[in-house]
């Protein structure tokens, strides 16, 4: 209030209205791992939390997609071969498998799976590049360490809901990728507790009855039980759409693969060449001679075809070495073709020679083709935690956090990399020890859908269902960031009346919105606040107010239960 001393009108105003608690997001997945870059110009990115809200943003700070670097190797059986070979002689042929000699750094793919499924505003944290170090010597790999120190800078960042690792299960083996999930876990559970981690199975993309043995026990024996509410898991991997076959040519391929690939080109053309080919028996002579037998009508164009393909493909690796001694000439400056044109237009040209390549390769080859085809499968079989966090986001905008995020497709997403049957899941979603695991299954007609809503602790009547953990975390951390205004406020009446009506309006604005179950909100949620009734005398001594809030959250139908009954006729 003015000081009265000097005659005249004083205006003085007075707040109606108390503060009000204001819902917190829930929908911001904080994304650990590497990438090509991390800089906001001058300024490093590296082991720091930065928000961004699309993918263009995500490029401009952190980069783009690696290339990974295959090889060509001999497949044990044709069973596990990626690519069947023929061979003179040998109509089934030989088996080749594509490994991937560098590592798996899957970070950006899961990046535009997340967006791709409805993902918005996210935070990153970039834990190295993918060279490794600062010696950039192009073999880098994925570390264990480097991704757990990428947990703790979150603990100064408030606003991330949900902690996503999808490279963790790219790590050597399980115990490694054990050992990051459990640093997520404590992480969300013990030092945060306003966020849930979303975990992958390592080796996801087998079928439980692999030879290597069954993921998802594994997955569970290596787990632990703490902080299990505050997590969740989904199963099995997902094939998708994110890397086009079109981005996909022979720079893929290591040293090794393209010595390979070469190889393999000229055994096929020698098939080409050499395979059976109609042939029509000649006629006898007047002396009871039989000459040699000569191609048919048929015959001789399919000859004709394969001589025009055996100098179709000399041509493609001429080319190929074309492009090897111009990239190489181009490096030491020696090539007088490449003098005085700048960098852009060397790279430009470049780059479409390489495009002609591929695109001859691909026209003269089937095996190349089948070769594309199978790295494309590889780089676009990916964990589902990404794509889950954006179904998050989505079903937190359409919805709200209180909806189970299932029964919903996923984007960008052609099936789940096996198929789970009803029987199938049973052991999935409901176990003894309660470690349940969320399926993804293919429906005919429905595609690919999200057919689980459950965390980690699947026996706890409390945290079983996620929605039910993530719109507490919403109403705690908005409750708590709203009474916040009213510490070392007169602990009175005024001050209990004033929060327990603060909180009673931020309730009664969920239960309308269908997030607290009850006819009523008397039946939705109670609030207690006061002497005698939450505090002693002792406890307005100490300091302390004590608010005691219960509420009813609504909890999805899991089970439909219809029963049918036959009645006899009335009529």
């Amino acid at each position: 209030m003015p000081a009265m001393k000097t005659p005249g009108v004083y205006i003085v105003e007075k707040n109606a209205f108390p503060n009000s608690v204001v819902e917190v997001a829930t929908a911001v997945p904080a994304f650990i791992g590497y990438t090509q870059k991390a800089e906001n110009g001058d300024k490093s990115l590296l082991n720091k939390p930065w928000r961004i809200t699309s993918m263009k943003e995500f490029e401009r700070f952190f980069g783009g997609a690696p290339c990974p670097k295959f090889t060509i190797d001999d497949a044990p059986t044709l069973d596990i071969a990626d690519v069947k070979v023929r061979t003179p002689g040998d109509s089934r042929g030989t088996g080749k498998v594509l490994n991937q000699k560098n590592a798996k750094f899957i970070l950006y793919s899961s990046m535009r799976l997340f967006f791709q499924n409805g993902g918005g505003a996210c935070y990153v944290v970039s834990v190295g590049d993918y060279d490794g170090d600062a010696s950039g010597d192009g073999e880098g790999e994925i570390k264990a360490d480097e991704l757990r120190k990428g947990i703790a800078p979150l603990i100064k960042e408030p606003e991330p809901t949900m902690v996503v690792i999808p490279e963790a299960v790219c790590l050597a083996d399980l115990k490694t990728c054990t050992s990051v999930q459990q640093a997520a876990l404590l992480h969300c559970g013990n030092k945060m507790r306003n966020r849930v981690a979303i975990l992958d199975i390592f080796d996801g993309h087998k079928d439980r009855q692999d030879p290597d043995g069954d993921c998802i026990a594994a997955f569970r024996d290596s787990l632990g039980i703490n902080y299990l509410d505050f997590a969740t898991a989904y199963y099995p991997w997902v094939n998708t759409t994110i890397t086009a076959d079109s981005d996909i040519t022979f720079d893929f391929l290591s040293p090794e693969g393209k010595s390979a690939l070469v190889d393999l080109l000229k055994v096929e053309l020698k098939v080409a060449v050499t395979d059976d080919v109609p042939m029509e028996e000649p006629e006898p002579d007047a002396d009871g001679n039989v000459g040699e037998a000569k191609p048919t009508k048929e015959g001789q164009v399919l000859l004709d075809n394969r001589a025009s393909l055996a100098k179709e493909l000399d041509g493609v690796i001429e080319l190929k070495d074309a492009i090897n001694k111009k990239i190489s000439k181009r490096d030491d400056g020696s090539d007088p073709s490449l003098k005085g044109k700048s960098d852009a237009s060397i790279e430009l040209q470049v780059k479409a020679e390489r495009a002609l390549l591929n695109k001859t390769l691909m026209a003269v080859s089937p095996l190349y083709v089948q070769i594309l085809k199978a790295i494309s499968a590889r780089l676009n079989l990916l964990p589902p935690a990404a794509a889950m966090a954006g179904v998050y986001t989505a079903v937190d905008t359409l919805r709200g956090v209180w909806k189970a995020p299932a029964n919903v497709s996923l984007s960008s997403v052609s099936a789940p990399a096996v198929n789970i049957t009803h029987d199938d899941q049973e052991d999935l979603n409901v176990t003894t020890q309660g470690k349940s695991i969320n399926a993804i299954r293919s429906f005919i007609g429905e595609g690919t859908l999200v057919w689980g809503a459950r965390t980690l602790d699947g026996n706890s009547l409390d945290w079983r269902y996620i929605n039910v953990r993530r719109t507490m975390i919403m109403m705690e951390e908005s409750i708590r960031l709203g009474t916040k205004a009213y510490v070392f406020e007169a602990n009175n009446a005024q001050t209990w009346i004033t929060i327990k009506s603060m909180i009673r309006n931020f309730l009664t604005g969920i239960w309308k919105r269908g997030g607290l179950a009850g006819s009523t909100p008397d039946d939705a949620f109670s609030v207690y606040v006061g002497l005698g009734e939450t505090m002693t005398s002792e406890d307005i001594l100490e300091g302390i107010l004590r608010v005691s809030v219960l509420v009813a959250v609504t909890r999805p139908a899991e089970f439909i239960e219809i029963t049918f009954t036959q009645q006899m006729q009335k009529s």
